[in-house]
């Protein structure tokens, strides 16, 4: 008897997980009913954009198709804010060569790593992480790569849900195959509590984002509010086929601000051109998001505190 009620507890306590897991499912895929959407075209890609703020998502998507309308070569982008529920998508799930944003990737298989084997980073990969984010120094990620080797690298993205992710061949930690969708996964890992980074590595990997040097401050940053803090890492490579690769990803926090964006892009003829395509993007995303902020502010600084009439 003791035994089949056991039996029947375990039953309904596993089934109470599973209905469970499919709300959180459901609530972290679907849209909120009020959200507005937003689409334009870029050539034959759509940029798709859905907030919970009024009017939010057709200006981004606008505006982003307008920005990108007439650029060279190939981009995509992926971004949230959380305090408007918004999010936009252009090309997300198209492959590219990583470059250098895959630095970010690189340092969190390797908190993760320590996280297991419960320690904390020793001295020389403190130096090694602070070369490779903060100066986005080749040889500390080398060095790093083949340090935590790419079965591991693969275990830090299927825990992410990077699912589209491919790490490069052998020590070519520069052609990992990345999409902006990914790339936002991981910056939203970054900031948000997870079962993945605890508090103390994502605080790490984002005191490193917000230290990189001056002269490696473009992309995501360009046009971003003062009140804002950012934490970037950019990306540059230049192959015989299709050009240069330069992407920017990054988040933008404090004083109200909670969004991060993914901004790839590849078939630049020069760095500068890649640059100034993904900073095209960037400005119009930091436009749009103050302007939105600045409006629901004004909306709410001139809401009458008694009944008309009153």
């Amino acid at each position: 008897m003791h035994a089949s009620r056991t039996a029947r507890r375990t039953r309904r306590g596993l089934a109470a997980l599973v209905a469970a897991g499919a709300a959180l499912t459901a609530w972290s895929t679907a849209s909120p009913a009020s959200a507005s959407t937003g689409s334009d075209t870029v050539g034959d890609a759509r940029v798709l954009c859905t907030s919970d703020r009024p009017g939010l998502a057709p200006t981004l998507s606008h505006d982003l198709a307008d920005a990108l309308q007439d650029r060279r070569g190939t981009s995509a982008v992926a971004l949230y804010d959380r305090p408007s529920g918004t999010s936009c998508e252009f090309q997300a799930g198209t492959s590219f060569d990583s470059a250098s944003v895959v630095k970010v990737t690189v340092l969190g298989t390797l908190l993760r790593q320590a996280e297991e084997a419960h320690r904390t980073l020793t001295p020389h990969e403190v130096a090694l992480t602070t070369a490779m984010i903060t100066q986005s120094d080749n040889a500390s990620t080398d060095a790093l790569w083949h340090q935590v080797g790419r079965p591991a690298v693969q275990h830090f993205l299927d825990l992410a849900g990077m699912r589209h992710t491919v790490p490069g061949p052998g020590g070519s930690w520069g052609l990992t195959q990345i999409s902006a969708a990914d790339q936002l996964t991981l910056l939203r890992l970054l900031t948000t509590d997870n079962a993945v980074l605890g508090t103390a590595s994502r605080a790490y990997a984002l005191d490193l984002m917000r230290k990189v040097v001056p002269e490696q401050r473009w992309g995501v940053p360009a046009g971003a509010p003062a009140s804002a803090t950012a934490h970037l890492k950019n990306g540059w490579l230049s192959r015989a086929h299709q050009g240069w690769r330069v992407h920017s990803v990054g988040v933008f926090r404090g004083n109200g601000n909670d969004y991060g964006m993914a901004l790839l892009s590849t078939g630049s003829d020069t760095m500068g051109y890649g640059v100034a395509t993904v900073e095209a993007a960037a400005k119009v995303i930091h436009r749009d998001l103050a302007g939105a902020a600045d409006h629901q502010g004004a909306t709410v600084d001139a809401a009458p505190t008694e009944a008309p009439g009153a």
